[in-house]
């Protein structure tokens, strides 16, 4: 059954060393309220994503790699970001629902990484949700 319902935008998770916020596309954040937040979206990581999140001040953003595509065009935003010395990363497509959060805090797997966010301690192949518990120092359930 296809996923309907509300665009959701939330707290995820935070720690001594920062905030992870979620939203559904990355045109919800806002440059004061997420300001230094990692975000987890479930936007494509093309260009226009790139541009939007360029716009921002934050400290890690995460995008749904949309998979991959003709000249990595669903990853392009990770180089634009790159290329600015900012963190960002893209889940597997395959593991979590584009345009869903909260579906890539659960499920989302790490498909690539920039250099910026591998800096960080990000990994591909990680999950998502643990590796940026990790990053906020956020105590992680059993």
């Amino acid at each position: 059954m296809p996923y309907i319902g509300a665009m959701f935008k939330g707290d995820l998770a935070s720690g001594p060393r920062g905030s992870v916020r979620g939203m559904d596309s990355i045109t919800q954040a806002d440059a004061a309220e997420d300001a230094g937040a990692i975000v987890v979206c479930g936007s494509h990581g093309g260009r226009s994503s790139g541009e939007f999140a360029l716009a921002l001040p934050l400290a890690l953003v995460v995008f749904n790699d949309a998979g991959i595509g003709r000249d990595d065009a669903g990853i392009a935003a990770l180089a634009m970001l790159d290329a600015q010395g900012r963190a960002a990363a893209t889940v597997a497509h395959d593991s979590a629902r584009i345009g869903d959060a909260q579906d890539a805090w659960a499920q989302g797997r790490l498909s690539r990484v920039n250099a910026a966010a591998r800096a960080l301690g990000l990994r591909e192949g990680a999950a998502l949700a643990g590796a940026l518990l990790r990053l906020v120092g956020a105590a992680q359930p059993d």
